[in-house]
């Protein structure tokens, strides 16, 4: 259960998701006609019937914040386990908005309603397995468009012959500073700092990247980072996040400030 799904934070989607399952559920009412719709006319279906699709829509949206929460505690990762939570708790929420609707619009003050078991195991469980379907095949295609987006916007940083490199959106990327032979990547991963050496030099990262700003002739930065100026003992510095300090050197000390105070 611990396997990878695909993800998606985009509200739009969820929204989309939402209409599709409201005008799916209505269609599935007015074709199947359960809950005594059969005994609807013309356009009595037309004005009852929505209101089960605009429940379901609702379910949907209230359960999706539980999503940020799960993400957030699974440190950023989602997870097949992690969709089957968010599934469950819709149901429980769609089960209870359904049979208000169905107590307290359609039959309100009826004798004999249809009881809960019935009502869930003859009704509402069927009608799960056919609209579930189309929740999951929505949320698990959105997330793939969603995390392939992502995937194209990555940059590289590629390691010199054989040694391997690092793919990172650039946004997480931090800090670069020359060590050696090597160079040494300060990034964000899943919301934690990151550290890694790549055989490569600065001035190729500085021409492949040109969004970075070089700081010090041993370090570039990511300006999007950038926090505050720091000036101790007369040396001026950046402070970036994750607290990381990176010099400034007299010879690009205007131009940092030129960016910075811009």
């Amino acid at each position: 259960m611990n396997i990878k799904y695909p993800f998606d934070p985009v509200l739009k989607h969820h929204l989309l998701i939402a209409l599709g399952l409201a005008i799916w559920i209505f269609l599935f009412l007015a074709l199947t006609e359960p809950l005594d719709t059969n005994e609807f006319v013309g356009v009595e279906k037309l004005l009852y019937l929505p209101i089960y699709g605009i429940a379901g829509a609702i379910a949907y949206l209230l359960v999706l914040p539980l999503q940020g929460v799960i993400y957030k505690k699974n440190k950023e990762k989602w997870t097949l386990l992690s969709e089957v939570t968010f599934g469950l708790c819709m149901f429980f929420l769609g089960l209870i908005l359904s049979r208000c609707v169905y107590l307290y619009v359609i039959v309100p003050g009826a004798t004999n309603p249809y009881s809960l078991g019935y009502f869930l195991s003859a009704i509402y469980i069927p009608a799960i397995l056919t609209i579930f379907p189309i929740i999951a095949i929505g949320r698990w295609s959105f997330g793939r468009y969603f995390e392939k987006k992502i995937e194209d916007q990555k940059i590289e940083i590629q390691g010199e012959g054989t040694y391997e490199g690092l793919r990172l959106v650039l946004n997480d990327l931090i800090a670069v500073k020359s060590d050696d032979n090597y160079i040494e990547v300060s990034y964000l991963n899943n919301g934690t700092l990151k550290k890694q050496l790549i055989r490569n030099k600065l001035s190729k990262v500085e021409e492949a990247i040109p969004e970075l700003l070089r700081t010090h002739r041993s370090y570039l930065i990511n300006p999007d980072h950038f926090q505050q100026f720091k000036m101790e003992s007369g040396k001026l510095s950046v402070f970036l996040t994750s607290e990381i300090v990176i010099p400034v050197s007299k010879t690009y000390t205007e131009k940092v400030k030129g960016t910075f105070q811009n």
